[in-house]
């Protein structure tokens, strides 16, 4: 079933569109051929300013866990034969502290919808019943609808300077990601599941997923992605050291 097809979500949908492409032709006398590529960035840019209240607070609540994390393992490790008193203190820790162990997936949970909306339209084909026309312009001769993997066969230099630019990007900065906010290994190497050497490298990867899939999807979703990433990065670069980590 196509969760787009509902009246609803299918104007939400038209309207992020109309957005878009109207944007692009205001840009159009700046940018040129590039104006729906311009848009892409100026949207992303604007969500994700708009989401800056969602990043502070998961940043606030990462700095709650860290800070609390001594006394929850103390509390595991004291009443791991009594699950339901374990429970009962830990709960009993959050509401002494004022937080919530829930309180850094809320905002998650907040962007989800916007970020997804935002997101589907860079993959439907059509939109509200008429063709999407953001996947036929292009940047640097390149479609916005064209993939990396699909583009293989007929690969062409625009398209390798185009996808070899964003992938690379993105490829930077995970790993500027992965080396300044990989988690640190527990002090207790038996206290917590995180520190076998198996779920460390998963965890090192993970900031690359998103150059993968960047391979996979349309050059308009890809370049939505690599805006989202490099200010994800510069975000919690600039919130870690607002509410450091203990």
């Amino acid at each position: 079933m196509d969760l787009f097809t509902f009246p609803p979500l299918a104007f939400l949908l038209d309207t992020a569109y109309q957005t878009l492409m109207g944007l692009s032709d205001l840009l159009a006398p700046l940018a040129g051929a590039a104006s729906a590529a311009l848009a892409i960035v100026i949207i992303t840019l604007f969500v994700r300013a708009a989401l800056i209240p969602a990043g502070i607070a998961q940043a606030r609540s990462e700095q709650v866990r860290t800070r609390l994390a001594p006394r929850l393992r103390e509390i595991q490790k004291r009443f791991r034969k009594n699950p339901e008193r374990m429970q009962r203190e830990m709960m009993q820790l959050y509401r002494d502290e004022n937080t919530s162990p829930l309180a850094g997936i809320l905002p998650a949970l907040i962007q989800a919808p916007i970020v997804g909306l935002i997101y589907a339209v860079f993959l439907r084909t059509t939109v509200a019943g008429h063709p999407n026309d953001l996947l036929s312009e292009h940047l640097f001769g390149v479609p916005l609808g064209t993939s990396f993997v699909h583009s293989l066969g007929q690969f062409s230099a625009e398209t390798a300077l185009v996808f070899g630019i964003l992938l690379a990007l993105m490829a930077a900065v995970a790993e500027v990601t992965r080396r300044a906010f990989h988690p640190p290994l527990p002090a207790d190497p038996d206290a917590s599941p995180l520190a076998s050497a198996g779920v460390q490298r998963l965890l090192g990867f993970l900031p690359y997923l998103s150059v993968v899939f960047a391979a996979f999807v349309p050059l308009a979703a890809a370049i939505y992605l690599a805006v989202t990433v490099t200010w994800t990065l510069g975000q919690r670069w600039i919130l870690r050291r607002i509410y450091p980590l203990e």
